[in-house]
């Protein structure tokens, strides 16, 4: 892999899909990215990650950036799209496999779940148990003859990866041997997330902590490819009256929505200050405001339910 290991700035950014509106849970965690990074003076940076083509829906890409000026968040630079940098992601897919760190994987999700609660299985379903590791090339080539086309893993042999999340602390957990590329050809999100993390410099990822379990895996690809490991906060999540993860269908939860129920960005934006003790009950302060009450160091470490006018 080509040489990365430069010195770089603690760039911030906010990543997201353009696969639906942003609800107001996507958005607060756009207010923490900006906040975290113009607290420390760096560049904040959005990058659309899109390089998964049948969940991509046209116009939604806009109607994101749009939410995001009208929360009052700026960002540095032009807008990257992973779909540009497809180049970027195949050179460190070949770098990986020039050096023997891959093997092809034929295995169905559904093969992958029934492995892992069989006695001998591992017992987190998402977890790979290692089917394909050892296949002799006479078991690949049969596969690929039933028409099963492979996807790429990563040997992790195992590898425990500590590190220290600077909402959630120390964090520790051991690899399994996870998907770089897809069995359709596409770079898989992990290893497309920190290519570009490094390409542009990103210093420091904040994002929801329903992404921390994301996090080993990412820092053993940075370790295998030699490039740099950012710093990590994984921010409390909104959660719907249910107690899962906010989502459409618990209601009016877009800009749009909260819009159509006679509620401005200005109240959205003071309702997450409330939430992030930032605001006192009836204030409305600007986005300036928020960052110069700003410290990282007193940041909620729990999520919150989402309960508009509250």
């Amino acid at each position: 892999m080509r040489d990365r290991n430069r010195e770089h700035d603690a760039a911030g950014r906010f990543a997201p899909s353009p696969t639906g509106p942003l609800h107001v849970g996507n958005l607060r965690t756009a207010l923490l990215a900006w906040l975290f990074a113009r607290f420390a003076g760096a560049r904040f940076l959005v990058r659309v990650e899109d390089i998964d083509h049948s969940r991509v829906r046209p116009g939604i890409e806009e109607a994101q950036l749009d939410d995001l000026r009208a929360m009052g968040l700026d960002w540095d630079g032009p807008i990257v799209r992973q779909s540009e940098r497809m180049g970027l992601y195949e050179d460190a897919i070949a770098w990986l496999d020039a050096e023997g760190l891959l093997y092809p994987c034929y295995c169905t999700r559904k093969e992958i779940r029934a492995a892992a609660s069989a006695p001998h299985g591992i017992s987190n379903a998402d977890r790979y148990p290692g089917t394909c590791r050892e296949l002799t090339r006479a078991e690949r080539v049969e596969k690929e003859v039933a028409g099963r086309p492979p996807a790429l893993r990563v040997r992790a042999e195992g590898n425990r990866i500590e590190f220290r999340d600077r909402v959630l602390g120390h964090q520790e957990a051991q690899t399994d041997d996870f998907v770089v590329r897809r069995n359709d050809g596409a770079p898989a999100y992990q290893l497309a997330v920190i290519v570009d993390d490094a390409d542009q410099g990103i210093g420091e990822v904040v994002r929801g902590a329903d992404l921390v379990d994301s996090t080993p895996r990412q820092i053993l690809l940075c370790r295998l490819l030699g490039l740099p490991i950012p710093r990590y906060a994984h921010v409390p999540l909104v959660l719907g009256p249910d107690g899962q993860r906010l989502a459409k269908r618990h209601g009016a939860v877009t800009l749009a929505d909260r819009a159509a129920a006679g509620e401005g960005p200005g109240d959205v934006l003071a309702w997450m200050a409330r939430t992030l003790g930032l605001a006192e009950p009836g204030e409305k302060p600007g986005i300036e405001d928020l960052l110069s009450r700003f410290d990282p160091e007193r940041l909620p470490r729990v999520p919150t339910v989402w309960s508009p006018g509250a």
